[in-house]
């Protein structure tokens, strides 16, 4: 599989989002079009070897790294904030 070639910026925030432990590779493949192993590659190439070896220690098989195995991630302010009272003053 080749992985597209993205500019930094889009790089940077596919790694952040890689990085972070709530967010599914299927989220990372809606907005970029790009599958987890092309993340894994990704990841691989632009990271440090021992930094991707202890990303791939953490996310291998990790339910909520992938979408279909866990549900939706949702935060438990979530309804507080969408319902805040504040931001309909007038």
């Amino acid at each position: 599989m080749n992985t597209p070639i993205f500019d930094l910026v889009v790089t940077d925030r596919i790694i952040e989002m890689a990085w972070e432990d709530r967010t599914p590779f299927d989220v990372i493949k809606i907005q970029f079009g790009i599958g987890e192993q092309q993340v894994i590659e990704l990841m691989r190439k632009e990271i440090k070897p021992s930094s991707f070896k202890m990303w791939r220690k953490r996310v291998q098989g990790r339910k909520t790294k992938h979408g279909s195995l866990s549900g939706r991630f949702k935060c438990d302010r979530q309804r507080q904030i969408s319902a805040n009272k504040i931001s309909k003053r007038n």
